[in-house]
């Protein structure tokens, strides 16, 4: 059976020639580049929303995410690239397990985070997750694996956020889930090849 390809009404009108076909969106050929997604064949139907444990704190809903994409039009990319949404997926694949056109919803919200990223177009109200992004990688490169204790300094010290959660150390002390000392793995400088050939491949 031939692929149908359905057409969706915009709910948002962004001007009298701002919705294109998805084929020719710019952003659409992006994503399709980076994920295999092909955003098209999205036609609305409002499961990953329906699904998401994180929809409460969104302000766009994931289906409308993927829209947004399909639109691909100048108004269309700078909404979608300075959302909350893309911040607040926890990456729990619950909309790709629900999509009846087998499509990854989540690996879409992870190229948009990068595309944020690179134009600098990241929401104010997100920065602190964008800090705890980049401190969990920073933390995975330099030991090879998770530590608690760094990845709370890098974190706390990119947002100057010193006080919150401060109550729960010495609990987490005492229970040993925050040990002071980093243990390394003997493997991390694979880890850190690995890291090095996503920065080369990203710089392509």
């Amino acid at each position: 059976m031939s692929e149908i390809r359905l057409a969706v009404a915009d709910p948002w009108p962004a001007g009298e020639n701002a919705v294109k076909d998805a084929e020719q969106s710019t952003l659409s050929q992006s994503v399709l580049a980076a994920t295999g997604v092909d955003v098209a064949r999205c036609y609305q139907c409002g499961k990953c929303t329906a699904g998401c444990p994180m929809v409460r704190y969104m302000d766009l809903m994931p289906h409308q995410v993927m829209r947004l994409v399909q639109l691909g039009d100048e108004s269309s990319v700078e909404k979608v690239l300075s959302c909350a949404a893309i911040w607040s997926c926890a990456g729990c694949l619950t909309c790709t397990q629900r999509c009846p056109q087998e499509l990854d919803p989540a690996a879409v919200m992870d190229v948009l985070r990068e595309k944020s990223c690179d134009e600098k177009k990241v929401s104010p109200k997100q920065k602190k997750v964008l800090a705890f992004h980049r401190a969990f990688l920073k933390t995975v490169e330099s030991t090879g694996r998770m530590s608690e204790f760094a990845l709370v300094r890098r974190y706390k010290m990119a947002t100057l956020d010193f006080m919150s959660d401060v109550a729960l150390a010495p609990a987490m002390l005492a229970r040993g889930k925050l040990k002071l000392s980093s243990h390394k793995t003997p493997g991390r400088k694979d880890v850190r090849k690995i890291f090095a050939a996503c920065r080369k491949r990203g710089e392509r």
